[in-house]
């Protein structure tokens, strides 16, 4: 397999997420009577759109926090599958920059938490704001950093960050609160259900980023997953949106170099090949007592695998979509 290399690379040539994503943000505002959104400013003049918590959102504000989240540089849609199916509807994503959309901006990578008036408040931020804030490793590894007069940060929360944090977001990501943008919605809520199923893609290149494949030979990718449906439980929530795409998630990735590392990468990429493989995500996360850590990070990975080897036009599958396990996790 192609192993990434440590020597110093730079994307000069990467957009700016902030920019591109910029118009998504004023759409969501623009429409958020339609979309069913709420949209205030915080006590620092930051803007803060809700998706779910006291807002009804909806499946199309999850479509478009979908975007938000890959830096404006993705299309997110909502499809039909086999009438016949149990479960007929998919989230589909696709992306010409999968590595700057999926890792630059996309993933969950941002560890944010502090206390006001006595409460804890932890989140991990994902969307564009990363690529100008976080202390990540990963950026470095990318080569980018962006810059930009506008931040927006996706939270997958109950509620808007406290002011405490908000200040920090502003301090790391070198503007004034007021040129931030927070869009949160909770797991259990419809808009936060199609923003976490629509992470298969993402999940993808985190996998492929694990086992040192080399990012630049990604060129293109496309991903798909059942939408799951809501639960006012937030395990079993959280447990339906990782089903979706470990046991439902479907993958194709197109990529530079040999057929060799072609095979390889699918063998290696699906979610069978973990150990935790076989059991709805909330049973797992049950046996473990809740301890997310515990549970191998191999498995999160998409059920199924296509990568094509575009110098040899040769493709690749691994996996399988396991309909079994997906009947437990969704009824």
């Amino acid at each position: 397999m192609n192993k990434k290399t440590d020597a110093k690379r730079t994307h000069d040539d990467w957009p700016s997420v902030n920019a591109t994503v910029a118009p998504l943000v004023q759409a969501l505002i623009d429409n958020a009577a339609d979309l069913r959104v709420g949209v205030t400013r915080g006590s620092l003049g930051e803007c803060r759109i809700d998706c779910g918590v006291k807002a009804v959102g909806g499946l199309e504000a999850g479509r478009i926090m979908a975007e938000i989240c890959l830096g404006g540089l993705g299309r997110v849609a909502l499809e039909a599958a086999d009438p016949q199916s149990s479960w007929p509807f998919l989230v589909t994503v696709h992306t010409s920059q999968p590595v700057l959309a999926c890792l630059g901006s996309q993933y969950a990578g941002w560890s944010l938490s502090a206390k006001e008036d006595g409460k804890k408040y932890s989140v991990l931020g994902s969307g564009p704001a990363r690529a100008m804030g976080s202390s990540e490793k990963l950026f470095d590894e990318l080569g980018y950093r962006d810059k930009a007069d506008s931040a927006c940060l996706v939270l997958e929360a109950e509620g808007p960050p406290p002011a405490i944090l908000v200040e920090e977001v502003a301090k790391a990501c070198g503007l004034a609160p007021d040129r931030l943008t927070f869009v949160y919605a909770p797991t259990s809520s419809l808009a936060g259900t199609v923003q976490i199923a629509a992470r298969c893609l993402e999940v993808a290149m985190h996998k492929s980023h694990e086992l040192h494949f080399a990012l630049d030979h990604i060129i293109d990718g496309i991903a798909t997953v059942p939408l799951p449906p809501p639960s006012p439980d937030f395990i079993k929530a959280m447990g339906r949106t990782n089903d979706a795409i470990i046991y439902g998630g479907r993958v194709q990735l197109y990529v530079s170099g040999g057929a060799k590392e072609a095979r390889e990468l699918a063998e290696q990429l699906p979610s069978l090949k973990s150990k935790d493989y076989g059991k709805p995500f909330a049973d797992l996360f049950a046996a473990v007592k809740g301890d997310f850590y515990a549970i191998d990070p191999m498995l999160f990975s998409p059920a199924m695998v296509t990568v094509t080897a575009l110098k040899s036009g040769e493709s690749f599958e691994a996996g399988y979509i396991d309909t079994a396990v997906l009947s437990r996790s969704f009824s």
